[in-house]
């Protein structure tokens, strides 16, 4: 009793003169679940049953459809690879399984069916594609305690899920109620959505306990789908071989306290800057000068009962004003601060760089070839004469190398040379002692 593969020519040629029956699935909604096999007729074969599956006929498997021949309950072949089939009630289960894991067959081996030839087939499929779109809405707040506002908020989450079955024989047996022909996911979602309501509140105070700030919450829908599997998955698929797939938060609100809380930790946090501070103070006083001179009882009544108020908060007010100048010039002087150590910062590898270019420690040192430091004109280390420079700087500023500067053509000045007596010279006699060059 089992399905086996029907070769493309029976399809295509000699098959349509064969009375047989033709078995396609019923309509399948991105929506569906479950549905069962369509009975189409060819020419006039009307002697068929309802409830039967006549030896020989076709079935029709498309992608992402897992197809079951049941008897009684009972799953006598299946199949995930898209093609046709042939009933054959003389052939062992082939149970192409496709790309689904090995764990079906043994789903498989438990419940196969197990008696003589069966007398009343039929066809059904389970759609294999993400199921998506499944709505959900927390009933009561979910509490969250936010480290940002040191505080237990309460928030509502509203959005969809997306499931996966993944054991398609487990999910017909423990999920699909008997005797239904096509069954939607809302059919059966109250029970699972529960199951998730308590696995998303468990979710999202794992997110808590992780420093994730709740103005966040939103925008991490695929942190959530993780925490939702590692809560559910496990469970869903030993129970309905189904697990969940994604997360979509739709909307995150707070309940009237957590409002009031969050408004007020955002208020101080502005006021904390003394900018915005100053601000404040200015724009009450323009407020109140605004309200004085509306008043019903004439501007005058009003900037003096606004005087009699000066006289007691004006104080306050100036000395508010004095702190708030003085903490935004002590910020000022904070960033002239900081901008003066990345100036020097950024100087620093310059300064090091011209110290590094010099030939030793000072400015007449040089560094023999043996890494020796030398202020002489021998190496202290290995005797080798200070090396000459190969080129000469005219007074113009050009750098040259000839005997005449290549910018002004002014001569290459002559080179300094020690008398005996200890004189430096330029000219061919010793201006000290009357020495000629030697």
């Amino acid at each position: 009793m089992g399905i086996i593969k029907a070769i493309g020519q029976a399809i295509g040629g000699s098959f349509a003169d064969q009375w047989l029956e033709v078995y396609e699935p019923d309509d399948m909604g991105d929506q569906t679940v479950f549905t069962s096999g369509v009975r189409i007729r060819k020419g006039q074969n009307t002697k068929g049953s309802d409830q039967t599956v006549s030896n020989g006929s076709i079935i029709h498997v498309y992608d992402n459809q897992f197809m079951m021949l049941v008897d009684g309950g009972k799953i006598v072949d299946y199949t995930a690879e898209p093609g046709y089939y042939k009933v054959d009630n003389s052939a062992l289960p082939s149970l192409f399984n496709g790309e689904l894991k090995e764990t079906v067959k043994e789903t498989f081996s438990r419940i196969k069916y197990g008696g003589q030839t069966p007398t009343a087939q039929k066809v059904f499929y389970v759609n294999l594609q993400e199921i998506k779109g499944i709505k959900f809405g927390t009933r009561n707040p979910i509490n969250y305690f936010d480290n940002f506002y040191n505080a237990e908020l309460f928030l509502r989450a509203h959005g969809t899920y997306s499931i996966k079955i993944t054991d398609p024989l487990r999910f017909y047996q423990e999920a699909i109620p008997r005797n239904k022909e096509q069954v939607e996911v809302s059919d059966i979602n109250e029970q699972y959505l529960s199951e998730f309501l308590e696995a998303l509140q468990s979710a999202i105070n794992q997110m808590s306990a992780d420093g994730i700030r709740i103005s966040h919450v939103s925008s991490k829908g695929r942190e959530l789908s993780k925490y939702m599997a590692d809560i559910l998955d496990e469970d869903w698929n030993a129970m309905r071989g189904m697990e969940v797939q994604s997360v979509g938060i739709a909307s995150i609100s707070y309940d009237e306290e957590s409002q009031k809380m969050i408004q007020m930790r955002n208020q101080g946090a502005m006021l904390s800057d003394p900018t915005i501070r100053e601000g404040y103070v200015q724009g009450a006083m323009a407020r109140g000068l605004e309200a004085a001179g509306s008043n019903a009882n004439g501007s005058m009544a009003g900037f003096m009962g606004m005087g009699i108020g000066m006289q007691a908060g004006g104080a306050m007010m100036g000395n508010a004003s004095q702190v708030n100048l003085a903490q935004m010039q002590m910020q000022q002087q904070a960033q002239q601060n900081v901008q003066a150590q990345a100036a020097a910062q950024q100087s620093a590898p310059a300064q090091n760089v011209n110290a590094s270019a010099g030939t030793g420690s000072g400015a007449g040192d040089w560094t023999c070839a043996c890494g020796a430091v030398n202020t002489g004109k021998f190496c202290s280390e290995c005797g080798t004469p200070k090396p000459m420079p190969s080129g000469w700087i005219c007074a113009c500023g050009a750098e040259n190398t000839g005997k005449f500067c290549s910018e002004c053509g002014k001569p290459k000045p002559a080179a300094d040379w020690t008398c005996d007596c200890g004189a430096v010279n330029t000219g061919k006699f010793c201006s000290e002692c009357g020495k000629p060059r030697a």
